[in-house]
């Protein structure tokens, strides 16, 4: 391995800084044509890569990740990890795994039948094998990049052999992404020995990922503008969700995409945090808090700073204790402004504050529209964050960035986010029944919007569920439109609060159970898209009862049917 240029030691970063900054000047010089001083692979050195992806990301990461070994050699095959089985894992000398962590520590969607395969007692051993994992997750959940932590350690307990430590990385993942892949390729060229670098984690403040030449992605953001901005809900409402149109002059993307948004930080949050840290802040800082800091999560390096400065015994116990259910019970609801108003003023200096923070991260918003329906424009079907907790006003970053900030006409920068898992099959004879409550509703519009323009025949059947009929029942009159068009053949709605006993969406699978068991055993593709916490469960949780009831199934054989719908990729989730 070649050796790099590292930080001097009193280098002004914290250690963390400095290990994630190192790691990305070797990955900047190994990106360079000579590699720092690394020999190309030799033309045609096979390498495997696979990925475990939930929102796209990771996917996204692994092409990036093909495309750069391929510039340097190697015959790199990319793979979902539901797709393992078409190669033979012993016998891939050289594999690179990102992966992303779904829920509480849990493998993403298209990697669970890869888990229990790679987990099992008769899962081959892999003594030739050489490998590294990069992955993806957020430190504000407690199980931070678990399942990549539990790959890597299950490839080295059958034998793999590591060559470069697992690089777990935070929410702000590119540039450590692009200093992993640097070093990782590094070490798996032929004539290369086993990396000894330490393990990397993304900092919170870290230089920009280098520019790209594609436009709407996250490195090169389009500047999309706003034509339409309406309420969806009736304005007596319980809860507040609008319909956006953005004119995208040629930007193009595929149903079952996301759009990214990068949205800024709202000025009288800025102004009240300045004048409770005691700062007067020059234009650079006041750029910085706006565009590129999160003022909504408070960072584990901030709770440490406010603990010591502002002597705060119950916060200094709850980051030492190993019960962080409490820790997070009390964070709820807390900004950053909250943790400031625990220090005297002028104890932390402006520096040292923003140092501690978070970068501001893009937020994902499933796509409401397709291409073929309306040209030139992306729609998205977005919730409004409001409420009150310890005695202030919140607001959602985005969601009221969209509603509230952003006048029509304003650049609004945004970009593309594939997922590829989420996609109508092929085959438009085939039919398709969709789970979408709230704003899950989004892409199923962009669905039927899709099979209507491009005439496909397969049935439609659509699951909506909202709290009143008459105050949030969204795109009602596009939907009996579509049912007149003969595009849809069948809604089923639940309005939770329209009836004294609570009705879900899974309340109506289980009335259908009949049809929808019928509908599966003809061929129907099953999407769900929502809230991942409880919805998707129960969606989950009834879809395996409707197959048991009306499959005349055990459970053991009702997972097996699930297990194939997914992995015929007929069973889709967008969840978050």
């Amino acid at each position: 391995m070649p050796t790099y240029p590292q930080l001097p030691d009193n280098a002004p970063f914290s250690a963390t800084q400095k290990s994630w900054l190192n790691g990305w000047i070797a990955g900047v010089l190994a990106s360079q044509p000579d590699g720092g001083a690394t020999t190309p692979a030799a033309a045609g050195t096979p390498l495997t890569i696979l990925f475990g992806s939930q929102t796209g990301a990771a996917e996204g990461l692994a092409k990036r990740l093909s495309r750069e070994a391929r510039t340097r050699g190697f015959e790199p095959t990319v793979l979902g990890m539901d797709e393992h089985a078409k190669v033979e894992l012993p016998g891939c000398e050289r594999l690179l795994v990102v992966t992303s962590t779904y829920g509480d520590g849990e493998p993403p969607h298209n990697a669970t039948a890869f888990w229990g395969w790679l987990n099992a007692d008769t899962a081959p051993a892999l003594d030739a094998v050489r490998f590294s994992v990069l992955a993806l997750g957020d430190t504000s959940y407690d199980d931070f990049c678990e399942f990549g932590k539990v790959v890597d350690a299950r490839l080295e307990a059958l034998g793999a052999q590591r060559v470069l430590p697992r690089v777990d990385c935070d929410t702000d993942y590119d540039a450590p992404f692009a200093a992993w892949m640097g070093t990782a390729l590094a070490a798996l060229q032929p004539d290369s020995t086993e990396a000894s670098a330490p393990p990397v984690v993304a900092a919170a403040i870290a230089p920009p990922a280098p520019p790209t030449a594609e436009t709407g992605t996250k490195a090169n953001p389009y500047p999309a503008t706003i034509i339409d901005n309406r309420l969806l809900t009736t304005p007596t409402a319980a809860k507040e969700t609008r319909h956006f149109a953005l004119h995208i002059n040629g930007l193009q993307y595929e149903v079952g995409d996301a759009l990214g948004v990068m949205p800024t930080n709202c000025r009288a949050l800025i102004d009240a945090v300045l004048l409770a840290g005691g700062w007067t802040a020059d234009e650079a800082v006041r750029h910085t808090l706006t565009h590129g800091l999160d003022l909504s999560s408070p960072s584990h390096d901030l709770l440490e700073l406010v603990a010591q400065r502002g002597n705060h015994h119950e916060l200094r116990g709850l980051l030492q204790s190993e019960r962080s259910a409490e820790l997070k019970g009390w964070l709820h609801g807390r900004d950053v402004l909250d943790l400031l108003a625990l220090v005297p003023s002028g104890a932390i200096s402006v520096t040292e504050f923003t140092a501690s923070l978070r970068k501001l991260q893009p937020r994902l918003y499933s796509i409401a529209s397709s291409l073929k329906a309306v040209p030139n424009e992306v729609h998205l079907t977005v919730a409004q964050v409001r409420y009150e907790a310890h005695g202030r006003a919140r607001n959602g970053v985005c969601s009221t960035y969209l509603a509230d900030r952003v006048d029509l006409d304003v650049p609004v920068p945004v970009f593309i986010q594939p997922r590829r898992s989420f996609r109508l099959p092929e085959d438009t004879s085939k039919p398709v029944i969709m789970v979408g409550p709230g704003t899950g509703v989004a892409p199923f519009r962009a669905f039927l919007q899709e099979r209507q323009a491009v005439g496909g025949k397969g049935r439609n059947w659509l699951f909506f569920g909202e709290q009143s009929r008459g105050q949030s029942y969204f795109y009602k009159d596009e939907w009996m439109d579509m049912i007149r068009a003969g595009t849809l053949h069948r809604m089923d709605t639940a309005f939770s609060r329209d009836q004294e006993q609570k009705i879900y969406v899974q309340h109506r699978m289980t009335e259908s159970g009949e049809e929808l068991y019928r509908w599966l055993e003809e061929g129907a593709h099953f999407y769900v898209c929502g809230d991942a916490s409880r919805m998707a469960k129960d969606v989950d949780a009834t879809l395996h009862q409707i197959i048991q009831t009306h499959g005349g199934k055990n459970p053991e054989q009702a997972a097996a049917y699930v297990a194939n719908l997914k992995q015929a990729k007929r069973y889709a989730r967008d969840v978050y």
